[in-house]
């Protein structure tokens, strides 16, 4: 049995706890809130209140042999980002470095976002890092910090470099049922395959030494492709399109948003299927096959 401890227990970091408990272990959910500190507890973790911005809170952890870095910057800007991302991942290296029995591995949750725009072509581990926002920028920062702060600290540090999440409470039904949808690729991770490819990283012995690991399922797809798919399944008219042309004409768009629209990629799971891992959701269609069935279930009103 080993002992974990998630910084940050959010969406990915309850389900990761759920599965490792399910395994034997024994997990600690470090939230700040007390209603984050109730779901941890109502998930069946131990919950410990503590904010990786404040290293003095950190004390009170529980000594750990594993420990995941999930925390969140709430949706804010680069500064926000570089005190969650990377001082508080640095406060928490310090913090457990320091310690008599260090732990023996450290995972970090990451974006893909940090690959920038290829043009619709494929990346992978080996893929230069091209980050093209402040605060993918400052995501790319904290990975360094991952594995090289890591390693200085005496801990084997790894990165789980997540696509976009999706699955329970945070499927986009609405958004490409109604459209319009703007063209573009979709990288995809189910929530339990996230939180699953960190329990492999954590505690397969084949996934030791691994730095980096793309965590998507099987088959990125294109936006207009998906739209259509979700609209026949869930029994509904197929949503208008845009071409990245038509909706950068707008004029309404943000920066960010601008770069969003033009940043597009495919990423590829190869490594981490040739570790061994298995998906409960390879694809979309596996994924979003119960959000789909409460949607034709309740008469369209999901």
């Amino acid at each position: 049995m080993a002992r974990a401890v998630i910084v940050g227990c959010g969406y990915v970091g309850l389900e990761l706890g759920r599965q490792l408990a399910s395994d034997g272990h024994d997990v600690t959910g470090v939230r700040r809130s007390d209603d984050g500190l109730a779901a941890v507890e109502s998930a069946g973790l131990d919950p410990a209140r503590a904010d990786a911005t404040d290293p003095e809170s950190l004390s009170s952890l529980p000594d750990a042999d594993w420990v995941v870095f999930a925390a969140s910057s709430g949706g804010r800007g680069a500064d926000a980002a570089r005190r969650v991302y990377v001082d508080g991942l640095r406060n928490v290296l310090d913090e457990y470095g320091d310690r008599e029995s260090p732990p023996e591995r450290l995972v970090y949750t990451s974006s893909t976002g940090v690959y920038g725009d290829h043009g619709g072509d494929w990346v992978d581990e080996e893929t230069p890092l091209d980050p093209t926002t402040d605060k993918t920028r400052v995501l790319a920062e904290a990975e360094r910090v991952a594995v090289e702060g890591a390693a200085e600290a005496g801990i084997d540090g790894a990165v789980a470099r997540f696509a976009g999440l999706y699955g329970p409470d945070r499927y986009r039904l609405d958004r490409y049922l109604s459209g319009p949808v703007t063209e573009g690729y979709l990288n995809m991770v189910h929530r339990d395959d996230a939180a699953g490819a960190v329990r492999f990283l954590l505690s397969d012995e084949g996934a030791r030494g691994t730095d980096t690991l793309l965590v998507v399922d099987d088959e990125p797809v294109a936006k207009w492709s998906f739209a259509d798919w979700l609209a026949d399944e869930c029994g509904v008219a197929r949503p208008d399109k845009r071409t990245k042309e038509d909706r950068l004409a707008d004029g309404d768009l943000s920066e960010a948003a601008r770069r969003r629209i033009l940043t597009s990629k495919r990423c590829s799971n190869g490594r981490l299927r040739e570790l061994g891992y298995e998906f409960a959701y390879p694809t979309f269609r596996e994924g979003y096959r119960a959000a789909i069935d409460d949607y034709r279930a309740d008469g369209g009103a999901g």
